[in-house]
């Protein structure tokens, strides 16, 4: 295995986790922000507040997400088996 080859497999492991991650963070900075300005224009300061939206955010898009999160994840479990058996070792 080369410097280049470890490389570029750890590049395209951390492309395919912020793949993965980006609709459920995105999903949760969103709610999180609508829950603030809410707070912001009523006044209301409870920090508990914007826990359960957020939750429900996340775990929403996970649903709504997690297949294809699930294919990304194989094709590159897939990729990574394949070239480590060309490479050899």
């Amino acid at each position: 295995m080369t410097a280049e080859f470890v490389t570029g497999l750890g590049r395209q492991a951390i492309e395919t986790i912020l793949m993965v991650a980006a609709p459920m963070l995105l999903s949760g900075l969103t709610v999180g922000l609508l829950v603030s300005i809410f707070q912001a224009a009523t006044q209301i300061n409870e920090q508990t507040m914007t826990f359960i939206p957020k939750i429900a955010a996340v775990l929403i898009s996970l649903l709504i997400f997690a297949p294809w999160m699930i294919k990304v994840l194989v094709g590159f479990t897939t990729n990574v088996l394949t070239l480590t058996a060309t490479v050899g070792g």
